[in-house]
């Protein structure tokens, strides 16, 4: 029986997601993406679209969170989709957020959605990671 209802592609991709944030080694993230996978961030309007832009994005958070830690998950009723809470901080900043992931069959992501809160902190988080990716990531937009 799969984890949390999800198909067994998406349980496989789960696990091997803890796995690499646990060890904060995203190395094998690309495996993990579909080609045409859309972020979507809690500070822009519009999405980032492909692996790439997903890839550059995740790896950027992951050196901006400090003391990052997953303490929810939801699935969906299809088993394509799960929600993940975590908290962190930002530069002395705490914040909680959720990670809602969608799959396709084959166990690759095809969108990853952020939400943050407080505003004080999603403020914070912005400012580093615009450090991080302002000048690499423009050419990403990409309208759906």
């Amino acid at each position: 029986m799969p984890e949390l209802g999800v198909i067994p592609p998406v349980a496989r991709s789960l696990a091997q997601w803890h796995r690499m944030i646990d060890a904060n080694d995203l190395s094998d993230l690309e495996s993990m993406v579909h080609p045409d996978a859309v972020f979507r961030s809690p500070m822009a309007h519009t999405p980032y679209v492909s692996r790439p832009a997903v890839v550059l994005i995740i790896n950027s958070v992951l050196k901006v969170f400090k003391d990052f830690v997953y303490y929810r998950t939801l699935a969906s009723a299809d088993g394509k989709s799960v929600v993940l809470e975590f908290s962190a901080t930002v530069n002395g900043k705490k914040l909680k957020g959720i990670d809602l992931i969608t799959f396709n069959d084959e166990g690759l992501i095809t969108e990853f959605e952020v939400m943050v809160r407080p505003f004080s902190a999603l403020q914070e988080l912005g400012g580093e990671m615009s450090k991080l990716v302002k000048d690499k990531i423009p050419q990403y937009k990409g309208k759906l």
